[in-house]
């Protein structure tokens, strides 16, 4: 009997529907900033990833508009014709920053996780990872070949009871701050784990680089740990750099093994020279961003001072990500559509992004978001909480 995509998807479409799962792409007709234009209303934006404010300064607009060296497509893979100083550049600037022998860039973090763990693990490795890494660590582990099992969320004791009973070569795998739950995994731990039990050690810093640290360097210097020659980090640039793209570090023969090795980085065409250029423009603002880093924490303690004035139920996060807990999906929508009717863009997310019955909204703050625009955001929670039964 044939089966048509219809038959096989549209139940599936249904019961989303139902069950106040069902995701929409808004449209954003301005640039990335607190104020923006989304789906054609003025809003504030209370959902967006840009830490310091950088997606849309104009110094990096300007860098890229005076620089007639590169067009904006690459043209090809980096092992072809597609490699431009500005790639080789960025790389290089990035190692410098870091303390690392070396930096290899990618188009998005996905591929750089999905490279790093299908390239240095293979059947009968293991690789053990936090239970709420981000879904590009776990697909990168279960594409590997290797036997994949995860540990209760910064459960280290359970992490030491699942290496003790392997003695494969052996990988782990957490995010450093947890994109859903906005808490920060214990690098120091994770480290000596490693080290007790002779395994590799990964880490994807996407929401620590640029915030955590001096000059943003992220967790690592926040922990005041090196990068060592057995570390694997994962950063992204569609956060605090405010660009696209992400990147892996560490040494030298790591990254000629990704080179040669890496399917997601031989066989792609590599990103535009002109992001590469944006991105080192966005890395030397970063580097010199300590103002923009404390006014974030300023805004990160008003939120979270107000929040718990009101009573909300917050989650342990120091960090930009700062989710409300509601628990029930129908809610979290309600909750979202009510404070965009309000002006103000908080999104609702649900399972399968968390786990079932912790739907939230996630509120992500910026550099950029001015005083009254957080007053705002728990003014409109007070009257939400004033309205429910």
């Amino acid at each position: 009997m044939k089966l048509s995509i219809a038959d096989r998807f549209q139940p599936r479409l249904d019961e989303r529907q139902a069950q106040s799962l069902y995701r929409q792409r808004p449209l954003a007709l301005s640039p990335q900033r607190p104020q923006m234009q989304i789906n054609g209303l003025q809003m504030i934006n209370f959902c967006s990833n840009d830490y310091l404010g950088l997606a849309a300064d104009p110094r990096i607009k300007q860098a890229v508009c005076d620089d007639d060296t590169a067009g904006w497509g690459s043209g090809a893979a980096h092992l072809v014709t597609g490699h431009h100083l500005h790639h080789h550049l960025l790389e290089d600037e990035l190692a410098d920053w870091l303390g690392v022998e070396r930096v290899l860039l990618f188009s998005t973090g996905y591929m750089a996780n999905l490279a790093v763990q299908q390239t240095l693990m293979q059947k009968g490795d293991l690789i053990v990872g936090d239970k709420l890494n981000h879904a590009s660590l776990i697909d990168g582990a279960l594409a590997s070949g290797a036997d994949f099992k995860r540990y209760p969320h910064l459960d280290y004791s359970a992490l030491d009871s699942r290496l003790q009973q392997s003695d494969s070569p052996s990988l782990i795998v957490s995010d450093s701050v947890f994109s859903m739950d906005g808490d920060l995994a214990d690098i120091c731990q994770l480290q000596a784990l490693a080290n007790k039990h002779q395994a590799w050690l990964l880490i994807d810093d996407a929401h620590g680089l640029g915030v955590l640290g001096k000059q943003g360097k992220g967790s690592f210097d926040h922990f005041n740990l090196p990068i060592d020659v057995d570390t694997v980090l994962v950063g992204t640039f569609g956060k605090a750099f405010g660009t696209s793209g992400a990147f892996v570090a560490g040494s030298n023969l790591l990254i000629e093994s990704l080179i040669q090795f890496a399917r997601p980085f031989i066989y792609t065409t590599a990103m535009s020279p002109m992001n590469a250029l944006a991105t080192r423009t966005a890395l030397k603002l970063l580097r010199e961003g300590d103002d923009l880093r404390e006014q974030l924490h300023k805004n990160i303690a008003q939120f979270r001072a107000g929040a718990d004035a009101l009573g909300l139920k917050l989650m342990p996060s120091a960090s930009a990500i700062q989710p409300i807990l509601l628990g029930d999906s129908a809610q979290a929508v309600a909750w979202s559509d009510a404070l965009k009717k309000a002006g103000l863009w908080v999104a609702a997310i649900r399972p399968p992004t968390v786990p079932q019955n912790q739907a939230r909204l996630r509120v992500t703050l910026s550099a950029s978001h001015q005083e009254n625009q957080i007053s705002s955001l728990l003014e409109a929670l007070v009257q939400l909480q004033k309205n429910e039964p």
